[in-house]
């Protein structure tokens, strides 16, 4: 660009910038509009758009709170559990088995963990059985378990695991067969024999229902077979069958414990028991320990020497004679120092109630002078 045109273009916007101001002077104050000048750059080249300035964002700062820390809550310490000691000359209870006797021998554990006359000795194999005498041998352990202990009793429960083949004379015989039957009948009675050589009182514990329908049934035809041989060597059969089964026998995972609360009895498997199952599956056996062994089943230091006759409740003799005393007054008694009762006298009856009276032979009693039921057409006539 030569130098004449940049002049010619200056001049131009002088004379531009010149005029603008005149005629913005001779408009009248009202009118003007408060513009902003532009500069003769602006004029030539336009205004540059103004750049948006984003302002960033402001960041409050978290506030302090000043908290105060919570102390930690008590824990209430659980009291020890009271260890009783067992007497030197306590009675052992000797339980044997499977996996079943294995949870009754925990739960007669805690029933006599407060009994010093009491100690419970487990002996128990989870996998044996009456069966597989190859995998464990009851008949030959027993003997040897009995002269270890010297139990004054001796509780037995297996059974779970011998849904199997059991040999007989040589051959495999299929659970329930005939064969099968008679030689599991035997080796029960052989078992029950060697528990009660010692003539010891020995309890045998029934197999209880179980989850599987096809297990449960099984259970049922064992358990017939155990009271059969139980009973005729003078042992006895503890049926514990209810304990775990509805209205309708069907088994139940959750049941009344022995307090009558409603708990969890079995695992999730349908099998085995859980803490307050093996109580309550120990608790119909401990009833029988406790009436065969009296006092030495006792909780506490029991009752010594003479003092036990005390507690002998004895019933009354049928028909005694019953002595009777006349009521005493409804209105206030005359304050003269009297002890004894309206009428001063006692009388005897025969010992037999009005009620017993109108059952046994239909006698009624007259009705007391004056009240609704007397009938008596005699008022005057005192009973």
């Amino acid at each position: 660009m030569s130098m004449n045109t940049i002049v010619r273009i200056l001049r131009l916007g002088f004379a531009l910038a010149v005029s603008t101001s005149v005629v913005v002077t001779a408009m009248p104050a009202g009118a003007q509009e408060r513009t902003e000048r532009k500069t003769i750059l602006q004029l030539l080249f336009g205004t540059p758009k103004r750049k948006e300035v984003i302002r960033e964002p402001e960041v409050r700062k978290p506030r302090t709170v000043n908290r105060k820390k919570k102390k930690p809550a008590a824990v209430i310490a659980k009291p020890a559990p009271v260890v009783i000691e067992k007497l030197p000359e306590a009675k052992v209870i000797l339980v044997v088995g499977d996996f079943i006797a294995g949870s009754l021998g925990e739960g007669l554990a805690t029933a006599f963990e407060t009994t010093p006359g009491i100690v419970v000795e487990r002996r128990t194999n989870g996998s044996s059985g009456i069966v597989r005498d190859d995998y464990y041998d009851w008949p030959a352990s027993l003997p040897g378990l009995i002269a270890e202990t010297k139990p004054a009793l001796v509780v037995i429960s297996m059974g779970a695991n011998d849904r199997q083949q059991m040999p007989v004379a040589g051959e495999k015989e299929k659970f329930r067969s005939e064969a099968w039957t008679k030689e599991y009948e035997a080796r029960v009675a052989r078992l029950a024999t060697l528990a009660r050589d010692a003539g010891k009182p020995m309890l045998w514990v029934g197999m209880p229902a179980f989850q599987s329908s096809a297990l449960t049934a099984d259970m049922t035809t064992l358990n017939t077979i155990y009271r059969a041989s139980v009973e005729k060597t003078g042992g006895e059969f503890v049926d514990i069958w209810d304990g775990f089964v509805d209205e309708n026998g069907k088994f139940v995972i959750s049941g009344s414990d022995i307090n009558g609360q409603q708990v969890r009895l079995r695992g999730s498997d349908g099998i085995n028991f859980t803490k307050a199952g093996k109580r309550k599956l120990a608790f119909y056996v401990e009833k029988e320990i406790r009436r065969l062994l009296g006092d030495a089943a006792a909780d506490g230091p029991g009752l010594q020497g003479d003092l036990k006759d005390l507690v002998v409740a004895t019933p009354p003799v049928e028909d005694a004679e019953i002595t009777k005393t006349q009521p005493i007054s409804l209105a206030d008694p005359a304050l003269d120092g009297g002890t004894a009762l309206l009428g001063g006298a006692t009388t005897k009856g025969n010992g037999k109630s009005l009620r017993e009276k109108l059952v046994e032979k239909g006698e009624i009693a007259d009705a007391p002078l004056g009240r609704v039921d007397d009938f008596r057409l005699d008022k005057t006539a005192t009973p």
